[in-house]
């Protein structure tokens, strides 16, 4: 909400060095299957370096597919002629764009793209850095009260929304307009820390100035950090319907009990590959 932890000196200096040194051109983008009017589109960003989908992204395209709405990809791979045939086949609206520029990049084309040619849409959106969703989705926005809808929270730099998935309410140019400082169409940050200094922990802020803000999952940083990453078990069985990919392998994975997690993916018919 508007009542958001201000940034100390610190932090202050760190997104002042961001917006110096770290800003680029925006990548390209192209659409390949234009958008069409609708009241809800269910969009997903696929960073696809080699241009191959995997497993888990089917699945993922799966869920989505089965949501009330139309379902958009955004999908960066090094040219656009090497975005996957499939998802011209499988998908309602399918975007291109260049590898830089990160999922804000990836954002603002799908916020901007339903703004423009589906006015007042409901808009989800998340990144390829989740597994799911699973559950009943469609329940869970239904009930949310806000018009920008966090899944998670968290207090590190200020309160803020974590961006893996978003769930948009009534998008439109005014909303565009609102968002030009943390989602500009001409430039991007390419840098990961880059973007949480300038977009991640600005956006809610930002938007509450003109709308409702709000998340379903809380996490203090003094006390759990990320809660998508520090308390991964507790929060599937309290509903929440992602798992972030980086819990498997590599220095996260000691954060929950890998055992549980793939007996999960399994149970939810995920492949655990």
């Amino acid at each position: 909400n508007k009542h958001m932890f201000v940034a100390d000196n610190a932090e202050a200096l760190a997104r002042l060095k961001t917006v110096i040194t770290g800003l680029r051109p925006a990548p390209p983008s192209r659409a390949l299957r234009v958008l069409q009017d609708s009241p809800r589109w269910n969009g997903y960003f696929l960073f696809l370096g080699d241009g191959q989908l995997t497993p888990r992204h089917r699945y993922t395209l799966t869920r989505l597919r089965m949501l009330r709405g139309r379902l958009l990809v955004i999908c960066a791979t090094p040219t656009a002629d090497m975005v996957p045939p499939e998802l011209l086949e499988m998908c309602d609206a399918v975007y291109w764009k260049g590898l830089s520029g990160y999922d804000f990049s990836a954002y603002a084309v799908a916020l901007r793209e339903v703004a423009l040619r589906s006015s007042g849409a409901d808009l989800l959106l998340l990144n390829d850095s989740v597994f799911g969703p699973f559950g009943d989705l469609d329940t869970i926005l239904d009930a949310t009260p806000w018009q920008l809808t966090g899944f998670t929270a968290s207090s590190g730099f200020e309160n803020h929304l974590q961006s893996y998935a978003l769930y948009w309410r009534n998008v439109t140019m005014p909303l565009v307009h609102a968002l030009r400082t943390v989602m500009p169409r001409r430039v991007a940050f390419n840098d990961f820390q880059d973007v949480v200094n300038w977009q991640e922990t600005r956006l809610g802020r930002v938007v509450s100035c003109t709308r409702t803000v709000g998340a379903l999952w809380f996490g203090a940083q003094s006390e759990i950090g990320d809660p998508s990453l520090t308390c991964a078990v507790p929060l599937l069985r309290a509903g929440f319907p992602f798992l972030k990919r980086s819990l498997f392998g590599g220095k996260l994975s000691a954060r929950a009990d890998q055992d549980e997690l793939r007996q999960w993916l399994g149970d939810h018919g995920h492949p655990c590959d």
